[in-house]
């Protein structure tokens, strides 16, 4: 079979409360690159990566969501939404960073919708014998 081209893929977030994610999405640092206000629908980036959030929410969906993002430095996202106290700011859960076992080092949070985000970078195996 031959290799289709794609120009670009993106996921949609569930919104429950659109005006709240709206800013709680900036906050966190991503850019609003579109908005289509009549349908409650925009869309968010940072370079070339990007998502969809939609007026739409249904909580057993947004509880199945899950977006990991590798970055170069995770600390420097975390102290990030540390300076920005988006934990007293909004609805949302965060836990600080850790290594994982599967050479992961990430910080979890959960939006104001209940969508959980990884956040973290590569770190060496090596590193942590």
């Amino acid at each position: 079979m031959p290799a289709l081209p794609v120009n670009e893929m993106k996921v949609f977030l569930p919104a429950k409360d659109y005006r709240l994610s709206k800013a709680f999405y900036t906050d966190l640092g991503f850019d609003l690159a579109w908005e289509a206000p009549e349908q409650n629908m925009a869309k968010f980036a940072i370079g070339s990566q990007m998502f969809m959030l939609h007026d739409w929410y249904e909580k057993n969906v947004a509880e199945l969501m899950y977006m990991h993002i590798l970055v170069p430095d995770v600390g420097q996202w975390w102290e990030h939404v540390l300076n920005q106290k988006l934990a007293d700011r909004y609805p949302i859960k965060t836990e600080p960073p850790d290594d994982r076992e599967w050479g992961i080092r990430d910080f979890v949070l959960f939006d104001p919708s209940g969508v959980l985000w990884r956040i973290g970078q590569v770190i060496d195996s090596s590193s942590s014998e």
